[in-house]
C-alpha cells in the first residue's frame, strides 16, 4: 500500500514533466533501471534550489537516489517512470558521486565527477552554435581553456512533432582538448561568470543554425495567440500541399542535376555565367524550421532540470517580421518559464550585431526593427536582460568572430539580473526621454554609469526629422524623412540638431542594418542601445 501511495504522489509530478524517457535516447542503464540522458558523468547540478532527478525502471519498483549526504526514495508509476527531488544543494567544486539503485535485482547506477554550481541553457541559432574554433584568437583561447569546473553539454540536433524525452549528448569537462567544439558565446559567458563567482558553471548548448524563433516555441502557444496563430495556420496549409510541393521539388532537383552534373553552386560557366543554386527543399513536417519542432525535440527534453537561467542568441532568421517577433519572443520566454515550473528564471538576450553594408543616407531598416523588438522584450519581461553588440559585427559576415565581447556583455547582464549586483553598470546608455529646445532635441539617457562618452571623436549615428510635411515613401511604406544630425554630449544627455531641420520632432540612433559610427558609450565602455523616438502628437 505504501508503494502504491507513493506512486500516486509521483504521478502528479510526471504530468508536469511529461514522458521522461524513450528508447531512441542514449541512456545510462543497468538492466531495467535508467536515468534520463542529461545525467552523465561530469554533470553540474544546480545549487540553492530543489534538484529533480528522474528516469525509468520496472513498474512499482522502489528507487533510491543518494547524493551529498542525501537519500531520496521514489516508486515508479504504472509506466515505469520515477522522479525524486533532492533538497537544495550547496556549491561544491569537489567531485562527488550520485548513485541510483533499484529494489529489483539490486540494480545500481553511478554518475561520477559531479559538481554543484549554476547551470545555464544556451539556445538560439547559428551565432550560438558558432564554436570556439572559429572565434577571434581561437588558437590562443583554446590553449588557455583549462577550467575543470566549467562543464559543457551539447544537445544533439533533433526535431520532433510532439514533446519528447529523447535526448542525446554528454557532459564534457572544459579543457584545451574539448573546448574547440564549445559554443563560443556560451564559453566566454561561462568563463566570465566562473572568474567572477568562482563556482562551477554548467553550460547546456541547445541551438541550431538558421532557425526561426517559432521553431523553439510550443505549438499551443502559437496556435492560441491571435497574433501568432497565422504561423500555425500557414504551416498547416503548407502540409496539405506538401506531397505535391515535394514532388515538384524532386523534379526541379533532378532537372538541375541533369543540367549541371557534378558542378557546384557558383562554379563558372560559359560567358561569365555561374551555376545557380540548387532548388531549396520545401518545409516538411519534420523540418527544423517547422513550428514547435525544436522546442519539442531540444528544449522540452531538458525539463524539469534545475537551471539558473537561459542565454539566447537568435533573430537573424526572423528579420523582416519585427512586430511579430516582439510578441513571439515574449511568448517563447513566458512559456519556457511556465513549462519549466521554476518561476521567472533569468533570460538574457543577445541583440543582433551590425551587419551588411552601411548606407550614405538614413533609411528604414528591418534589422534595426528586430533589434528594437529584442530590446522591448528584455525591458517588458521580468528578470530579463540585453547584451548589445551593435559595435562588434562584420559587414560581410553574419557570424562575427568577436564572441569574447558578446560573452562578456551577457555575463554583465546576468550579474545584474540573476545575481543581484544592483550597483553594477551592466548596460550602455539607454534612451529615457526627449524634448525640443530651440530647434535642437535633447535626449536624456539612463544607464550612463560614470558618464557619457564619444569614442573616437565627434558623436555619429544620430538622425532627426522635421514635422509632418517632410515625408518619404519606400518599401516600409510612408515614413518620416530623416537626415544625419550633429550631436554633442551635455551632461547625462545628448543634444542633436541639423541645419536642415528647423522643427525637429523625431530622432534615431544607430538605426540601420549596419550603422556607421554609432560611437556613444558610457565610461564603462558599453555601447548605447539603438533607439528611435518621436514627440507624441498631443505634445507638439
Amino acid at each position: 500500500m505504501k508503494f502504491k501511495a507513493l506512486a500516486i504522489l509521483f504521478f502528479s509530478v510526471f504530468a508536469v514533466a511529461g514522458q521522461l524517457f524513450s528508447e531512441d535516447a542514449p541512456e545510462i542503464k543497468a538492466n531495467g533501471l535508467k536515468l534520463h540522458p542529461i545525467f552523465t558523468d561530469n554533470i553540474v547540478l544546480q545549487r540553492d534550489m530543489p534538484v529533480p532527478i528522474w528516469g525509468t525502471s520496472d513498474p512499482e519498483d522502489k528507487i533510491t537516489v543518494s547524493f551529498s549526504e542525501q537519500t531520496k526514495d521514489a516508486v515508479t508509476d504504472k509506466d515505469g517512470k520515477w522522479i525524486v527531488k533532492l533538497d537544495p544543494l550547496k556549491v561544491s567544486a569537489e567531485p562527488q558521486v550520485l548513485t541510483v539503485s533499484s529494489s529489483v535485482g539490486d540494480q545500481k547506477l553511478k554518475i561520477e565527477n559531479v559538481l554543484v554550481g549554476d547551470v545555464w541553457v544556451c539556445s538560439g541559432q547559428s551565432n550560438m552554435a558558432f564554436t570556439l574554433s572559429g572565434a577571434k584568437d581561437s588558437q590562443k583561447e583554446i590553449a588557455e581553456a583549462d577550467f575543470p569546473s566549467i562543464r559543457y553539454f551539447k544537445v544533439v540536433n533533433k526535431t520532433s512533432q510532439e514533446p519528447t524525452p529523447a535526448l542525446a549528448g554528454k557532459w564534457d569537462v572544459c579543457s584545451p582538448k574539448t573546448a574547440s567544439g564549445f559554443s563560443a558565446v556560451g564559453y566566454f559567458f561561462g568563463r566570465e561568470l566562473y572568474k567572477k563567482l568562482n563556482i562551477p558553471i554548467g553550460l547546456i548548448n541547445s541551438s541550431w543554425g538558421g532557425t526561426v524563433a517559432e521553431a523553439w516555441t510550443p505549438w499551443k502557444t502559437l496556435e492560441s495567440n491571435p497574433e501568432l496563430s497565422v504561423i500555425t495556420q500557414k504551416f498547416s496549409e503548407q502540409m496539405k500541399n506538401y506531397p505535391e510541393t515535394k514532388k515538384n521539388y524532386e523534379k526541379a532537383l533532378e532537372n538541375w542535376s541533369a543540367k549541371f552534373g557534378d558542378k557546384k553552386e557558383g562554379d563558372e560557366l560559359e560567358e561569365g555565367k555561374k551555376v545557380p543554386r540548387k532548388p531549396a527543399p520545401p518545409l516538411g513536417p519534420d523540418g527544423h524550421n517547422a513550428p514547435a519542432r525544436l522546442y519539442n525535440g531540444m528544449i522540452s527534453p531538458l525539463m524539469p532540470l534545475a537551471i539558473k537561467g537561459v542565454i539566447w542568441y537568435q533573430g537573424e532568421s526572423n528579420v523582416g517580421r519585427a512586430k511579430q517577433y516582439n510578441v513571439l519572443l515574449s511568448a517563447l520566454i513566458s512559456d519556457w518559464r511556465k513549462n519549466w515550473a521554476q518561476g521567472d528564471f533569468p533570460f538574457i538576450i543577445v541583440q543582433l550585431a551590425n551587419y551588411r553594408n552601411s548606407l550614405s543616407s538614413p533609411a528604414e531598416s528591418s534589422w534595426a526593427e528586430l533589434r528594437e523588438s529584442q530590446y522591448l522584450t528584455s525591458r517588458n519581461l521580468p528578470n530579463s536582460g540585453l547584451a548589445v553588440i551593435i559595435d562588434i559585427g562584420e559587414a560581410d559576415n553574419i557570424h562575427p568572430k568577436n564572441k569574447q565581447d558578446a560573452g562578456l556583455r551577457l555575463s554583465l547582464a546576468a550579474r545584474k539580473v540573476a545575481y543581484g549586483e544592483k550597483d553594477l553598470v551592466a548596460s550602455g546608455p539607454v534612451y529615457d526621454s526627449m524634448k525640443v529646445e530651440e530647434g535642437k532635441i535633447r535626449i536624456k539617457f539612463s544607464e550612463v554609469g560614470g558618464g557619457l562618452e564619444a569614442k573616437g571623436g565627434d558623436l555619429k549615428g544620430f538622425a532627426i526629422a522635421d514635422e509632418e510635411q517632410q515625408k518619404t515613401e519606400d518599401r516600409f511604406g510612408k515614413g518620416r524623412k530623416f537626415v544625419w544630425a550633429k550631436a554633442e554630449i551635455s551632461g547625462d544627455s545628448v543634444l542633436v540638431w541639423s541645419d536642415e531641420v528647423k522643427n525637429p520632432v523625431a530622432v534615431r540612433y544607430a538605426w540601420a542594418d549596419n550603422p556607421e559610427g554609432c560611437n556613444l558609450y558610457n565610461k564603462e565602455g558599453l555601447p548605447a542601445v539603438p533607439f528611435r523616438a518621436e514627440i507624441p502628437v498631443d505634445k507638439k
